[in-house]
């Protein structure tokens, strides 16, 4: 693995299981974390969007963390901090770095024309801790721009937006490391030569994540089906 690079390959965000009566579930959240890993998924993302991260209190999100990083070892534990607003991104960012993220992932606050002065405190309630950009329009507008990623204090962005010609923009200029978001662009990542993919279905089929980002058509085909499914 390149020097400095928390991981190359297919990451998975992570679903968060809870119970009949609505109680979040950390330790069998995390054995299927273990799962995954063992079917050779590269990294986890806990608390991101897939992971039902809005739904959850903040002690929640920490049991939940604490959970996933006592079961899975050997690759990276990384965690959503994103929030509204900045000072709500800050406490998240803190408390996932005291309790042993490998990484923190922040997903751009909604209604903000200029993200950097956000990413600002985010990177500095990380300290050592590496933090990443996350671009997810769909689910918090505006996003980030290409130009303003290249400003940003941080050493990798999640792409969500699902727009081929903006990943080829993002993987040619920016200097950090690059993870797409969106299924349906796994195989373009990996031709693009991205550090990867992190991926909600990794959940229910790794073995095709893994495939399509290798270059198999036919998995990318199969990630097309199941999320035009889901």
């Amino acid at each position: 693995m390149e020097a400095g690079l928390l991981f190359r390959g297919v990451g998975v965000a992570l679903v968060t299981l809870f119970d009949e009566s609505g109680a979040s579930m950390p330790e069998a959240t995390a054995e299927h974390a273990a799962r995954l890993v063992e079917a050779g998924i590269a990294a986890v993302l806990v608390a991101g969007t897939t992971g039902e991260a809005a739904a959850l209190e903040p002690s929640e999100r920490l049991a939940l963390l604490d959970a996933v990083r006592a079961t899975i070892s050997g690759v990276p534990l990384i965690v959503g901090t994103g929030a509204a607003s900045a000072r709500g991104a800050v406490a998240l960012t803190a408390a996932a770095c005291a309790h042993g993220a490998d990484a923190v992932l922040a997903l751009s606050p909604p209604g903000c024309p200029d993200p950097r002065p956000y990413y600002d405190q985010v990177a500095r309630a990380a300290g050592s801790t590496p933090a990443l950009a996350y671009h997810y329009p769909t689910v918090s507008a505006p996003g980030i721009t290409v130009a303003q990623l290249a400003e940003l204090p941080v050493s990798g962005c999640k792409d969500s937006s699902g727009d081929a010609e903006r990943l080829e923009l993002t993987a040619g200029c920016f200097g950090g490391a690059v993870w797409v978001g969106s299924p349906s662009l796994a195989l373009l990542a990996g031709a693009l030569g991205t550090a990867g993919a992190i991926l909600a279905l990794a959940n229910v089929d790794p073995a095709s994540c893994l495939a399509a980002y290798a270059g198999d058509a036919a998995s990318q085909r199969r990630l097309a089906e199941l999320q035009a499914a889901t």
